[in-house]
C-alpha cells in the first residue's frame, strides 16, 4: 500500500508510476495552469496529468520549467484527441504535444477515446513512439473490454495503463478484474464524481470516523482498490488537502460500506456513444 505521495506502482513494462498526480482537466491555459502544477510540484507531487484536448499544454511545461524539479523526477501524461487518431496523425500529434510542453520526451502517452476504426492504427502509433524512446509507456482511456479485447488481437505491445471514470458509483468491476489479469494499471479520473458524491452519508460517516474529508475518503479508497487516481484542482489548499491521505487506512469493513455504493452510474460520456 503506498506510504506517501511519491510511491509508485510498477507498470508492466518495469516503469515506475506514481499511485497519485493532479489532473488539468478543464483548468484554464496561462496563469490558472501554471500555478495549480506549479503548487502541486512544490508539495510532493510528481505526476501530472493532460491531454491535446485541454488546451493547457503549454502552460504544464511552462509549470514544469519554472518549478526546477528535475525532469526525471517527473511523470508527465497527455493523450491524443480523437480527431487526430490514425496513424500518421497520431505521429504528429505527438510532436505537437511534446513541442508545447517543452520536453524532450513524454511519461505516458494515452489514447483518449476508442474511435472506432481509428484506434488500433492510433496504437500502432503508440507502438513506435514506444520502441523509438520517446514515450516511457503507453496506454488508453475510456476504453471498456471489448475495446481492449479488440485491440489485443493485433497490438504487439499491451496497453500499461486504462485510464477510465472511476468512482463509487462506478466501480467498474469487470473491467478491474479483465485490466488485472492483463497487467494493465487502472487509473481513475473523476474520482469525486466532479463533487456529486461529498455529501454521500455513508462516506460522510466514514470521514467523520477518520477525522479526514470526505474527498480524501474517496481518494484513499480508489488507492486501496489498487487504482492510480489523479484528481484535479486548482486551489493551493485543496491541492495539498487532495494528497494528504497517506496517514490513515480505510477498514475492510470501510472499504465494503464504499463498495456497496456501486451503482454503475457515470457522469461523463459512455464509451461506447460518446459523440465522437
Amino acid at each position: 500500500m503506498p506510504k506517501s505521495l511519491q510511491d509508485t506502482t510498477k507498470l508492466h513494462n518495469g516503469v515506475e508510476m506514481p499511485w497519485f498526480g493532479l489532473g488539468v482537466f478543464k483548468v484554464q491555459e496561462g496563469s490558472e495552469v501554471i500555478d495549480s502544477v506549479k503548487a502541486a510540484i512544490n508539495n510532493g507531487y510528481k505526476s501530472i496529468d493532460t491531454a491535446a484536448i485541454y488546451g493547457n499544454e503549454e502552460g504544464v511545461g511552462q509549470a514544469i520549467k519554472e518549478s526546477g524539479a528535475p525532469r526525471e523526477e517527473l511523470f508527465i501524461t497527455t493523450k491524443v484527441w480523437n480527431s487526430e487518431q490514425g496513424y500518421d496523425s497520431t505521429l504528429a500529434a505527438f510532436d505537437e504535444s511534446l513541442s508545447k510542453l517543452g520536453l524532450e520526451y513524454v511519461d505516458l502517452y494515452l489514447i483518449h477515446w476508442p474511435v472506432k476504426g481509428k484506434y488500433k492504427d492510433t496504437w500502432r502509433a503508440l507502438e513506435k513512439l514506444y520502441k523509438d524512446g520517446r514515450v516511457r509507456a503507453i496506454g488508453v482511456s475510456n476504453f471498456h473490454v471489448h475495446h481492449l479485447e479488440d485491440l489485443l488481437e493485433t497490438a504487439e505491445i499491451v496497453p500499461m495503463v486504462n485510464q477510465v471514470e472511476y468512482h463509487p458509483h462506478l466501480a467498474q468491476l469487470e473491467l478491474r478484474e479483465f485490466c488485472k489479469q492483463k497487467g494493465i494499471q487502472l487509473e481513475a479520473w473523476s474520482p469525486l464524481k466532479q463533487g456529486q458524491l461529498l455529501d454521500e452519508p455513508v462516506i460522510t460517516e466514514i470521514a467523520e470516523k477518520h477525522k479526514k474529508s470526505p474527498a480524501q475518503i474517496i481518494l484513499r479508497w480508489d488507492l486501496q482498490n489498487e487504482v492510480i487516481t489523479i484528481p484535479k484542482s486548482v486551489k493551493e489548499h485543496r491541492i495539498i488537502e487532495n494528497a494528504d491521505i497517506f496517514d490513515f487506512e480505510l477498514s475492510s469493513e470501510d472499504m465494503e460500506k464504499i463498495d456497496a455504493l456501486n451503482k454503475n452510474e457515470r457522469v461523463g460520456a459512455d464509451p461506447d456513444n460518446f459523440n465522437f
